[in-house]
């Protein structure tokens, strides 16, 4: 009992952590499976067949794709516009700052249903026709604000006396811009990028009451669930969760080296 009281935080944080990564385990184990019919729900037989013919399932990789593009262009856009936002908020003072402060929450505190049926019936007012362009516009939309929050945190523990000295130092607006802002509030943007791409790239709701005939790859398994559920599905679900790992090892990697170095 006592070590348990001394290591309470410490099993509690490995039973979450093993919470969250059971069901990826379960989603990589079942990638090697050769189902009996239709549905990979249950063991069968161990097979590399999915693996070794991942676009072996009709529209399966074209969907991947439209979804891959979607979520670069949202990212890009979201990033762009949210970092500009982000730096306003902290540096500047305006009227209505604090309207616009409580506005960028709304998006994350508000119900994806309702963001999703204002935006169709914003789009059918204008008569505009549902389809790729919708879809980006939604999800920049909607991953604008988890860009805002992630870089406005980081903008605002960042130190003025740092751009202080380099204008001291005769640099001009650009070059402190590039040079110490930029490289400073840079983990943060690259935190909001990550999280706009991976919400841009999952979304379902807001996708699918903005796509009109447009199929993305979380529509596609969605679809496929009410007929069958192929094991190249799990595959691609491996693959992004070997990826996302990989950029995180890898940041984490970085910044041990970089610090390091600072030393």
């Amino acid at each position: 009992m006592r070590w348990l009281r001394r290591n309470v935080v410490v099993v509690a944080g490995l039973l979450t952590l093993a919470y969250l990564i059971v069901p990826n385990v379960v989603v990589m184990v079942f990638s090697f499976n050769k189902p009996a019919g239709r549905f990979n729900y249950s063991w069968q037989q161990f097979s590399t067949d999915a693996w070794t013919d991942p676009c072996g399932v009709a529209d399966m990789c074209a969907s991947l794709a439209l979804s891959l593009q979607i979520a670069l262009w949202a990212t890009i856009g979201a990033t762009v516009l949210g970092a500009m936002i982000a730096f306003a908020l902290v540096r500047y003072r305006f009227r209505a700052r604090s309207t616009v402060n409580s506005l960028i929450f709304l998006p994350m505190a508000m119900p994806e249903v309702v963001m999703a049926a204002s935006l169709l019936t914003l789009f059918l007012n204008l008569g505009v026709e549902l389809g790729f362009w919708t879809i980006l516009i939604a999800h920049t939309m909607f991953c604008l604000s988890f860009v805002v929050v992630a870089v406005k945190a980081r903008v605002m523990s960042m130190d003025p006396r740092l751009e202080e000295a380099a204008r001291d130092l005769y640099a001009g607006p650009v070059q402190t811009f590039l040079r110490v802002t930029l490289p400073i509030a840079a983990p943060g943007i690259a935190a909001g990028a990550m999280l706009a791409f991976a919400l841009s790239f999952d979304d379902f709701i807001i996708t699918n009451f903005n796509s009109g005939s447009t199929v993305t790859f979380p529509m596609f398994v969605w679809g496929s669930a009410q007929r069958g559920t192929p094991v190249q599905i799990n595959v691609i679900g491996t693959a992004m969760f070997v990826v996302a790992v990989l950029v995180v090892v890898a940041g984490q990697l970085i910044g041990n080296r970089r610090r390091k170095t600072a030393r």
